[in-house]
């Protein structure tokens, strides 16, 4: 998948954790927890070279490559999920939980792509959810498809939202 659907779908994430938190949709922990999910959707591809987040962290994506971890491997892993959990431990927990499930998002979309993903990486095989023909090519008028029903959800999450708090409101 590309950038946008992984950004896409980490904006989707930090709304759910938004809504179970209960957070006013016009807040700075609305923005903040918006942009962390923006941010930690596409994360995991900082293993693969070209991608903006192995640009923006070019070390770390370099040592990737000389370790010779492969795209959709390490990064992609629930080892590398629970890794990250302990690591980012000590955040709030509002940001802890939207960066974790941003982050998730990730391999978890990217396991409906016809190539899988390492989900129990040190073992390589990969997995996917979706048979071949109906997988997820990435790039593809199928993902452009995909990458839009996550927007509008994104739109229809918090609109749905003011909706229930202006009716509650109506009816008192």
């Amino acid at each position: 998948m590309l950038q946008r659907t992984h950004s896409a779908a980490g904006v989707l994430a930090a709304e759910w954790v938004l809504h179970a938190y209960h957070v006013p949709l016009l807040s700075w922990d609305t923005a903040g927890a918006l942009l962390l999910g923006c941010f930690a959707g596409p994360l995991a591809d900082i293993d693969k070279p070209g991608s903006v987040m192995a640009k923006l962290f070019f070390p770390v994506s370099s040592l990737l490559r000389m370790l010779h971890i492969h795209h959709r491997t390490m990064t992609h892993s629930l080892l590398f999920l629970v890794l990250l959990a302990t690591a980012s431990f000590p955040i709030p927990a509002l940001y802890y939980s939207t960066f974790l499930l941003a982050y998730a998002s990730h391999p978890l979309i990217d396991l409906l792509n016809e190539q899988g993903v390492a989900l129990f990486w040190p073992v390589r095989t990969k997995i996917r959810l979706l048979p071949k023909f109906l997988a997820i090519d990435t790039g593809s008028r199928a993902e452009d498809v995909f990458c839009f029903l996550l927007i509008c959800l994104c739109f229809w999450l918090p609109a749905r939202e003011w909706w229930i708090g202006w009716m509650q409101l109506a009816m008192r």
